[in-house]
């Protein structure tokens, strides 16, 4: 079965930093990308960022651009997201996804992973 499982989020002040990890596993056949997203309370699944398995290219939502890098462990298939001068509107939970696309809208996700809070608050 294909699962993807989440870590690392937690909470943190303003300012501060995390680092989030996708660890994939039963997977056929490798996606054209992995992706992160988020969706806060009474708000729609945003495309945070995504990285292609073919090229490693990468992709950012606007909102995150200069603060969060995606990058990849292709021998433990891994994603990670560090996440850097995090504000509070930032909270939400953050969910990886294999896609089908890099076009950052959950629209192109094929599978999920069961998210991981994080919550930026003083």
């Amino acid at each position: 079965q294909v699962q993807l499982v989440e870590s690392g989020g937690g909470l943190v002040q303003p300012g501060g930093s995390l680092r989030l990890s996708c660890a994939a596993s039963g997977i056929t056949a490798d996606p054209y990308a992995i992706g992160w997203f988020r969706q806060a309370p009474g708000k729609e699944r945003e495309g945070v960022s995504c990285v292609s398995n073919s090229d490693g290219s990468t992709y950012y939502a606007d909102s995150v651009k200069g603060r969060f890098t995606i990058s990849k462990d292709g021998d433990k298939k891994m994603v990670y997201l560090q996440m850097n001068s995090l504000k509070p509107e930032d909270t939400a939970v953050y969910y990886c996804a294999t896609m089908r696309s890099s076009l950052l809208y959950a629209y192109y996700a094929e599978y999920w992973g069961q998210g991981t809070q994080v919550t930026v608050s003083s």
